[in-house]
């Protein structure tokens, strides 16, 4: 329940997709039976594309216009570019099963990157006040681990990592040469539950460091203030 501070779940499993949509599909019924809304946090990728059309599949019942769509990061690119978040979610879910537009909220990564980033945090902010909220919060927030330990945009040595105040901002990251859009982790924290979702592969060195707290991984940092983590790992 909202306020208990639960510890991190780590599920095993050889049906990664179907466990994931299973879950999504439990917390979506559940905020919508007790809030009426679901807000949910997409990751980019390529392991949650499949996860996002079994979903897709999978949850025809549910109240699209009832759900909110919106993503823990973006590349500074335009929405049809191929390395869009945005462009992944809207060709495996958005577009085949119906999404209403007024459901997802988009980061612009094809404007000005610092603006870009304050429209959205302004976006997260009206909604939340409309709400009687102090900050939006997130039921379910999807994220990812990178090699290096990364997760959203938060990578190791980059200004974002370190943010405090603000919930969305504009990251220059070095290794790519390139800025990136990313919520921080005064929002992330925010979230009820967050979900990593690493498939099989991934470096288990890595994993069972992140899992030991080890703060050189941002991923580490990840650590909602009154919610739950849940690591469902690929074998």
């Amino acid at each position: 329940m909202d306020g208990e501070v639960r510890k991190t779940e780590v599920i095993r499993t050889n049906n990664f997709a179907a466990d994931a949509v299973a879950l999504l599909l439990k917390e979506a019924r559940a905020a919508l039976a007790e809030r009426g809304e679901f807000r949910i946090a997409l990751a980019g990728g390529s392991t949650p594309r499949p996860i996002y059309t079994e979903f897709g599949r999978t949850a025809r019942d549910l109240p699209w216009e009832k759900v909110r769509f919106t993503f823990g990061d973006e590349r500074c690119v335009p929405p049809d570019d191929e390395q869009s978040n945005y462009r992944m979610a809207r060709e495996t879910l958005f577009e085949p099963f119906g999404i209403p537009e007024r459901s997802v909220l988009r980061l612009s990564g094809e404007i000005d990157p610092p603006l870009a980033a304050q429209e959205y945090e302004d976006q997260l902010k009206v909604i939340a006040t409309q709400h009687g909220e102090t900050i939006y919060r997130h039921d379910l927030i999807l994220l990812g681990l990178g090699e290096d330990g990364h997760t959203a945009s938060l990578f190791p040595g980059t200004l974002a990592l370190n943010e405090t105040v603000r919930r969305v901002v504009s990251n220059f990251v070095p290794k790519f040469e390139s800025w990136r859009l990313t919520m921080t982790l005064p929002l992330l924290n925010q979230a009820r539950h967050i979900l990593f979702l690493v498939g099989g592969g991934k470096n288990h060195e890595l994993i069972e460091r992140v899992l030991a707290g080890a703060e050189e991984f941002p991923a580490a940092r990840v650590a909602p203030v009154h919610g739950r983590i849940t690591w469902m790992i690929g074998a």
